[in-house]
């Protein structure tokens, strides 16, 4: 009891200690001042009659709302005396295959860099600039000779390390074990088998009403989707991040999304949040990185050419060029078990003071990294609104997607849940593909890194995302991904190849995640 008081104590010290840096806080400062020369605020009783005035103006419901998006990302509590790097990553394996993972991606960069003669930043000649502020709403009609850059790393390399991962203090013995073997993923983490997911995702239950079932043409749309939308009014009215994030988990009405995500996400269009935009702009019009053609090389080889996305361009451009100029995404490596890369002035090789970040946010884009921003812009069509949910979303979900870590909603662990629930619940299956060559976490893994995004009709994508905002996890990834698997079973059984199975699971736009993740979850017999 002692030890959950003293936890709940240092989690709020420093919730108020981050809150108070920030533009709320001094926006609450000024209406406590503005609100002592009200009448109905007394002398006698002022801590309680500016507590009530807080609650009257709606200056509370911000207040709750920006603790709980606070909560939303805040790590597990630890241990006082655990170093900081344990916030990171208690698991030292892990560190270290992490740490290991981005000297890889940094010689690569490197390489690049003298290999093609280009500096990592250079400040760009005044024409230069003006050409680039011109076209800016344009940049898609650019056509720079990318042909010498390449990605910096694809899924495929990161999922060759995730597979050589091991842990040196769990020793198998000699004996092979039949069930430890089969899969590709050899750490010892604890991930929920069908029960504990059933009793997590309660809400996708076959007797609860969803979005992506119960709003389709066979069932008189008043019988649900009504009444969804008139709750979903409701909370937006409330604006309670916390009740939008219970609503979401039913599925957002199409017209409602963009509203409720932002909600959730805690993102306001104030003035100042279009004005560090700009600043961002700026940033990117005076200085060209050498990040900036490896976005634009991966928008061109992905979002340019699909079908849903090619349309969205210039947006991606906009928003992927200011993402990797703004410095406030580095506060999230204090829970991502990745560090920031640096880099050092010219002349200067080896001296920490005048070493820098590079690039500035600390992420260097890898191959459909695009992937990530291009479904918000069915959602958003202003331009810093659409970068602000795009950051949010990123430094509480998408990049546990790219790095090493333990984390329940980590990469490792979703690969892992993802092949212990094709073994322990499709035996026969994973046994055929592990036979043939053709393991599932191999055709799979794409589908995780990238959310779904690029692979799944819109639509059902938007509804999935949802699912991930509502439940603050990712683990929903990993039970699509099985779920996909299990519907596609019997053509599976057939074939004898790699190929041929990724043949089989070539198309996905046809599926509907929904009913997918309900026969899965609670029809199947376990």
């Amino acid at each position: 009891m002692l030890q959950e008081e003293s936890d709940l104590s240092l989690i709020i010290a420093q919730i108020v200690q981050k809150l108070k840096g920030s533009n709320l806080y001094a926006q609450l400062e000024r209406q406590a001042w503005a609100s002592l020369q009200r009448p109905e605020i007394k002398l006698e009783s002022l801590k309680e009659d500016i507590k009530e005035f807080f609650k009257i103006s709606g200056w509370e419901k911000k207040l709750q709302n920006a603790v709980y998006s606070e909560l939303s990302v805040f790590p597990l509590p630890s241990h006082p005396a655990a170093p900081p790097e344990h916030l990171k990553e208690p698991l030292v394996y892990m560190r270290k295959a992490q740490g290991s993972w981005e000297k890889r991606i940094l010689k690569s960069l490197n390489s690049m860099c003298t290999e093609l003669s280009i500096p990592l930043a250079r400040k760009r000649p005044v024409g230069e600039q003006k050409e680039l502020l011109n076209k800016w709403n344009e940049m898609g009609t650019d056509e720079p000779d990318l042909s010498l850059f390449r990605p910096v790393y694809a899924p495929k390399d990161f999922l060759e390390v995730l597979i050589n991962l091991r842990n040196p203090n769990y020793e198998n013995g000699d004996s092979l074990s039949f069930r430890t073997h089969l899969g590709l993923i050899q750490v010892p983490l604890k991930v929920k088998d069908i029960p504990e997911l059933k009793e997590f995702f309660v809400e996708l239950g076959l007797t609860t009403g969803q979005l992506g079932i119960d709003d389709s043409t066979q069932v008189p749309p008043e019988l649900f989707e009504n009444e969804h939308v008139r709750i979903g009014q409701k909370v937006l009215t409330e604006q309670d991040s916390a009740a939008a994030q219970q609503y979401i988990r039913q599925g957002s009405p199409t017209a409602l999304r963009a509203e409720l995500w932002a909600l959730i996400l805690n993102i306001s269009s104030h003035p100042e949040d279009i004005l560090y935009y700009e600043q961002l702009k700026t940033n990117v019009i005076q200085h060209d990185l050498l990040v900036d053609s490896l976005i634009y090389k991966d928008v061109k080889l992905t979002a340019s050419n699909d079908d849903y996305y090619f349309v969205f361009e210039d947006y991606l451009y906009q928003v992927l060029l200011c993402f990797s100029r703004d410095t406030s995404v580095l506060s999230h490596f204090a829970y991502n078990s990745a560090s920031p890369p640096k880099s050092y002035i010219r002349g200067k090789l080896g001296l920490e003071e005048y070493a820098v970040f590079y690039p500035p946010n600390g992420v260097i884009p890898f191959h459909g990294f695009s992937m990530y921003v291009a479904p918000l812009c069915f959602l958003y069509h202003e331009p810093s609104k659409l970068y602000q949910i795009f950051r949010e979303m990123y430094v509480r979900f998408f990049f546990r997607l790219h790095s090493i870590s333990s984390h329940p909603s980590g990469i490792v662990s979703l690969c892992l849940l993802f092949e212990t629930l094709l073994q322990t619940y499709l035996p026969q299956l994973f046994y055929h593909l592990r036979e043939i060559g053709a393991q599932p976490l191999r055709i799979s893994f794409k589908w995780m890194v990238r959310a779904f995004s690029g692979y799944l009709a819109t639509d059902q994508l938007l509804l999935l995302w949802d699912r991930i905002l509502g439940y603050n996890s990712l683990e929903i990834l990993a039970v699509l991904a099985a779920a996909v698997f299990a519907f596609r079973a019997v053509n599976l059984m057939e074939v004898t190849s790699l190929a041929a199975a990724e043949a089989v699971l070539a198309d996905l736009s046809t599926l509907k995640v929904m009913p997918l993740l309900q026969i899965f979850l609670f029809a199947t017999v376990t």
